[in-house]
């Protein structure tokens, strides 16, 4: 009786994990559908900033802002986008290996001499960096910027990462993230953030707004140089989100696995109690059996 006692003490514990994860499940997917509706909502926003950097384009004049102006690379930051929670898979596991990968291309592209900073945003890539030994590369953290941070705290973000690269404590800014494809496939992305490629801003302009002609007041570089930087806070906006749609679908897929694995594990349990059940209550009647004929 006391193995039954052990089998049905299991059962429990298992039905009651597969009801947790279940549960965090069904959370995780709500917060995934709310970021996925934020990136739509930002959508027009988007387009709209685009729609006037395609105007401006258009006019074929030159621009100059020191926002686009390239410089001698020394010194490089990094930002990385990861968890604060658990429980979801390989999640971190994956940006860091995509985060080296894009520390040897910066070293191949730039030579080994060159400075690199990683930004981690999330306390487990946070704890994931800084435990990487010889990575070649300095982490420094801001206290106020996590996964749950708010908007205003993200354009603070976005405004320090500027003043730095204006002040040239960095040469480039690059983001670090998994983009969003579906609930089941994410992948690596590494976007420029700073900086600005001009042949990014031409392939994201709205080319057919772009055709009409439009006269600009004040002068055209002024409007481009007043544009930019909201160009440059929807691409940290979108980058932000798109991780936190990631990090939510790569829990829902972990739950999922998880509640899955918990169902089998049940299943094999009440098999196994019900065997053992069965038995207990064949040796019962044997034994009362036997009795009687000894009687």
């Amino acid at each position: 009786m006391s193995t039954l006692r052990e089998l049905k003490t299991r059962i429990g514990s298992v039905s009651s994990t597969e009801k947790t994860t279940s549960a965090m499940k069904m959370i995780s997917s709500a917060k995934m559908h709310k970021y996925t509706a934020q990136v739509q909502r930002m959508l027009p926003y988007r387009n709209m900033v685009q729609s006037v950097l395609g105007h401006l384009l258009a006019t074929d004049g030159e621009f100059s802002s020191p926002l686009i102006t390239t410089r001698e690379v020394s010194k490089v930051a990094i930002v990385v986008f990861g968890s604060d929670d658990g429980l979801c898979g390989a999640y971190n596991v994956n940006i860091l290996k995509s985060l080296m990968s894009t520390v040897k291309k910066v070293r191949d592209e730039l030579g080994n001499d060159v400075a690199i900073t990683v930004i981690p945003v999330g306390k487990k890539i946070v704890k994931a960096v800084q435990h990487v030994n010889d990575a070649g590369f300095a982490v420094e953290t801001v206290d106020y910027i996590n996964t749950r941070s708010t908007v205003d705290q993200l354009h603070d973000f976005t405004a320090m990462l500027l003043r730095r690269f204006l002040d040239k404590e960095c040469d480039r800014v690059l983001l670090q993230y998994m983009h969003f494809v579906s609930t089941s496939r994410q992948r690596p992305a590494c976007d420029q953030m700073l900086p600005v490629s001009y042949q990014a801003l031409e392939q994201a302009a709205d080319k057919q707004a772009a055709n009409s002609p439009c006269l600009f007041e004040p002068d055209a570089n002024s409007i481009f140089n007043s544009v930019l930087p909201l160009y440059i806070r929807s691409m940290m906006q979108e980058v932000f989100t798109e991780a936190s749609a990631s990090e939510q679908a790569t829990r829902v897929m972990a739950m999922q696995t998880a509640s899955d694995n918990a169902k089998d594990l049940l299943d094999d349990l009440n098999l196994e109690y019900n065997k053992l059940r069965q038995q207990s209550i064949t040796t019962e009647l044997l034994d009362i059996i036997g009795g009687q004929v000894e009687r």
